[in-house]
């Protein structure tokens, strides 16, 4: 059997990569090709062109890339159609996946197509169900509400349950063991700031962090602050934290990272999948998100939701404090961090948050990803997993 698989991002190259797993083990001899990140690569696909380059978000953001990006959807749909597989899989990344999916079946409309992650039509933009349904077959949704809204919309749609919820978390003795490493005292407040994973991102969100961050060691003079980052925007945050304070540590393997998320006391990071990388930590959590202005003034008139972070959406709670666009300011964000850091019923409260999402998004069950492979499976003519 032979696969088609497209991630766009880090937290695609995530979920690609647990499925691949997955998939590796209901199908013993099955191959994959396309495009994907460090992770997918090491699960055995060879990317046609770095992923990175399709880690581009908002309206502003792609339009100066228009080009380049244009050019790789027709060179990833010409290779779909001779390949022929015996399913594309595009994993998030609609704007990018879902355009290659419409060549791909232009040019073959018996193409088997499957697409990861569900879009978020409960938030915004609910036509997109619709316009999705003639180009993709099945979906395999991370959130719990979500397979109702694909099926209305004519595809069939699963809940496979999000792979956070089966990534290891490093013991208290490996996050003990990180503070020595890096000359983090025990009893010394460590900050965790995740300004995002597109550059994009890091360059707007970077200096608001930084500024907020300036005021919380203020107040908490032996904090240390460490950058979580990936390997497409890891150049561009060294260069960004070095005005910050708290002796600014980035790190940037998997092992580092997870040691991190233990040995933090809270994180301030950009809306997103680490939201709930956070949550499986049991962190506590401050999130904020702004976009290019033009971006801004179209997007957020376009919301149907009261939260961007889905530890809130899923539990149906607000105890993760948010600022979104215009309220993405230090001023703003300062206070929430430090409320943060000490104990009381609202960090109490937005662990037990936490502990609700986790097991909502299917911890203590199958591992997502091996979920999504049977679901994948089940949805390819012949094949049985």
């Amino acid at each position: 059997m032979k696969l088609f698989l497209i991630a766009g991002e880090p937290s695609g190259d995530r979920l690609g990569a647990a499925l691949m797993a997955g998939l590796k083990t209901l199908q013993p001899g099955i191959t994959f090709t396309g495009v994907g990140g460090a992770l997918m690569e090491a699960e055995g696909l060879t990317s046609l062109f770095p992923m990175e380059e399709l880690s581009v978000m908002g309206l502003a953001e792609v339009i100066p890339k228009y080009r380049a990006l244009k050019a790789r959807i027709a060179q990833t749909a010409a290779e779909v159609t001779r390949q022929h597989p015996d399913a594309l899989i595009t994993i998030d990344s609609p704007d990018f996946c879902l355009r290659v999916a419409k060549i791909v079946r232009a040019a073959n409309p018996g193409q088997r197509t499957i697409h990861y992650v569900a879009p978020s039509v409960w938030a915004w933009r609910p036509g997109r169900a619709k316009k999705m349904a003639p180009l993709i077959d099945h979906v395999l949704a991370l959130l719990p509400f979500e397979p109702p809204y694909m099926r209305a919309a004519g595809m069939t749609c699963d809940f496979t349950g999000h792979p956070v919820t089966a990534e290891p978390i490093a013991s208290a003795e490996q996050a003990a063991a990180f503070r020595v490493a890096n000359g983090i005292a025990p009893d010394a407040p460590l900050i965790l700031a995740l300004p995002g994973s597109r550059r994009g991102e890091v360059s707007r969100l970077g200096p608001i962090f930084g500024a907020a961050l300036v005021q919380v060691i203020a107040q908490k003079p032996t904090a240390r602050i460490v950058i979580p980052t990936v390997r497409g925007v890891a150049a561009l945050v060294h260069d960004i934290v070095k005005a910050w304070p708290g002796n600014p540590l980035v790190v940037e393997t998997p092992d580092e990272k997870r040691a991190a998320f233990a040995a933090a006391n809270v994180a301030l990071a950009a809306s997103g999948t680490v939201s709930l990388e956070l949550a499986a930590n049991r962190l506590p959590m401050v999130i904020a998100y702004d976009f290019n202005w033009l971006s801004r003034q179209i997007i957020l008139r376009m919301v149907r939701v009261d939260t961007a972070t889905l530890v809130n959406l899923v539990t149906d709670t607000r105890t993760v404090p948010e600022f979104i666009g215009a309220a993405c300011t230090p001023a703003n964000i300062t206070p929430a961090v430090l409320d943060m850091l000490h104990p009381g019923p609202k960090r109490e409260a937005q662990a037990a948050a936490m502990a609700d999402c986790m097991v909502a998004l299917g911890q203590g069950g199958e591992p997502p990803g091996l979920r999504a492979a049977r679901s994948v499976l089940a949805h390819i003519p012949k094949v049985t997993p």
